[in-house]
């Protein structure tokens, strides 16, 4: 759709993590905790390596999770397990107490490292600042986003609108775009959705009537079945950014 077809913006909703918050960051802190005390034999340099055999979640356990097929406890603890096959760790199938171990200390080190990205706050602000409605949609559980907000001092300027809670399954689902405009009192043609992942995020919110913006920062693209072609995202009217201080000029009428 070209600019000067476009209805006016009314409002811009955001993915929370990897989008708002650095999760992968997050990540990374957990893996290298959960290794140092399992996998000691791991070096230093294979951390890296392990962090994205977890983001890269081959076997899409966590997709499982958002669709309602499986619990958040049994993602966690299959892929857990993968990366203990990958590295040589203890088996944690069919060891209860050890996995609740190391999922207390993966969970502990993971809050622990929640940051916001340097242009997140900004740019809501800016956004509220030109009177746009504002609001998060996200895959997680909403205890644990609320708590992520608040730690990243997102709480007060971003409300958490639609949850994996809100309807048990989450993107890219319609129903969680739609519902978050409902939530606003905006048209989802008026409704701008910006989050980190193509086909979860911009390409879904895109179908449910949103105009779908592609955060593709620099270095944080997750590789394997992951969805991250920019030049076919915006054969597909999608846009692509690489900050969120890009979006701002999005919203120009």
């Amino acid at each position: 759709m070209a600019a000067a077809d476009r209805p006016g913006v009314e409002a811009v909703l955001f993915d929370v993590d990897d989008t708002l918050v650095d999760t992968a960051g997050a990540f990374a802190a957990a893996i290298e905790a959960v290794a140092q005390e399992y996998l000691p034999h791991v070096g230093a340099e294979e951390h890296a390596e392990m962090l994205a055999l977890w983001r890269a979640d081959a076997r899409g356990y966590y997709r499982r999770f958002t669709r309602g097929e499986i619990t958040h406890t049994e993602q966690r603890r299959a892929r857990a397990a993968e990366l203990h096959e990958a590295f040589g760790g203890p088996p944690l199938h069919d060891d209860d107490d050890l996995f609740a171990r190391w999922d207390a200390r993966y969970n502990e080190a993971f809050a622990a490292a929640w940051r916001p990205f340097d242009d997140a706050l900004a740019c809501v602000r800016e956004v509220s600042g030109r009177g746009l409605a504002v609001g998060a949609v996200t895959n997680a559980q909403r205890a644990m986003q609320e708590q992520k907000l608040r730690r990243c001092g997102l709480a007060d300027d971003v409300p958490l609108l639609v949850t994996l809670d809100t309807f048990g399954v989450g993107k890219p689902d319609p129903r969680v775009f739609t519902e978050a405009c409902r939530l606003l009192g905006t048209d989802a043609a008026a409704t701008v959705y910006v989050g980190d992942e193509l086909d979860l995020d911009a390409r879904a919110a895109r179908a449910a009537g949103l105009r779908g913006v592609w955060l593709d920062r620099p270095g944080r693209r997750r590789g394997g079945a992951f969805a991250e072609d920019p030049e076919a995202a915006r054969a597909e009217g999608i846009e692509v950014i690489a900050g969120l201080s890009e979006l701002t000029v999005l919203l120009e009428p």
